[in-house]
């Protein structure tokens, strides 16, 4: 294990992006205590392009949603850029998770009634130090970045599965985060399509340097990824 330096705000000094330390979270069902995460260790790196591998019911959606700062842990610790999550009131984290996160969903979470430019702009709304010239900047160079030029003003109705989810990551670029969080992003395509969204993902990664971490379940995207990690009933195991 690395050393470390606490301070006293709370960081600890490190050279991971992310770092989970012995960390536990259950769930009840009824009766039943689902134990989700058992005892996980993970650490990632800047620019990573990271899949994270399981069946349904591992324990990849907990995961991210403790990295994302949605959940946090029974047990053990959660650091993003050295900070503990866990040490964060809703406010904070809540702006942490909008500077320096992005996500994004199999089922792509777009506003219908707003167009492609108006979904990825969303991000940004919150930030009251960004002008209205500074948001149309970073919203014209995600749409750039993610190629959609052309349907900046459809509404998601009137755009295919891979055009809504190429704006679901242009949104979650937009605010030009540290670290990009994926919850099974081709569940809801084709397999052709699919491919060209990890295409897309891969440029992104390498071009902007833009850390992903991202789960599936398709063992056939294995082979696109710079590095997998598997997990099984709530364990990593490889």
């Amino acid at each position: 294990m690395m050393s470390e330096k606490k301070g006293g705000n709370g960081q600890i000094d490190e050279e991971a992006l992310v770092r989970l330390e012995r960390v536990h979270k259950h769930y009840r069902l009824g009766r039943t205590l689902v134990h989700a995460l058992r005892g996980v260790d993970l650490e990632l790196y800047p620019g990573e392009f990271t899949a994270l591998i399981g069946a349904s019911g591992s324990g990849k959606s907990t995961l991210l949603n403790l990295i994302g700062g949605l959940d946090e842990p029974d047990k053990g610790r959660v650091l993003i850029e050295g900070v503990n999550m866990s040490l964060l009131d809703d406010k904070r984290r809540s702006t942490f998770r909008n500077r320096k996160l992005g996500f994004i969903f199999q089922s792509f979470n777009l506003v219908p009634v707003l167009d492609a430019y108006e979904n990825i702009e969303l991000p940004l709304l919150i930030d009251p130090t960004l002008s209205g010239a500074r948001r149309r900047e970073r919203v014209m160079s995600a749409v750039e970045d993610t190629q959609l030029e052309r349907w900046t003003h459809h509404v998601p109705d009137q755009l295919s599965g891979g055009q809504r989810q190429r704006v679901a990551i242009a949104r979650a670029l937009v605010t030009r985060p540290t670290l990009v969080l994926a919850d099974e992003p081709t569940a809801n395509l084709d397999s052709k399509t699919a491919h060209r969204i990890i295409d897309l993902m891969l440029d992104l990664n390498r071009r902007r340097k833009v850390t992903f971490l991202f789960s599936t379940h398709d063992e056939k995207l294995m082979e696109r990824v710079t590095r997998v990690v598997r997990i099984h009933d709530g364990m990593i195991v490889a």
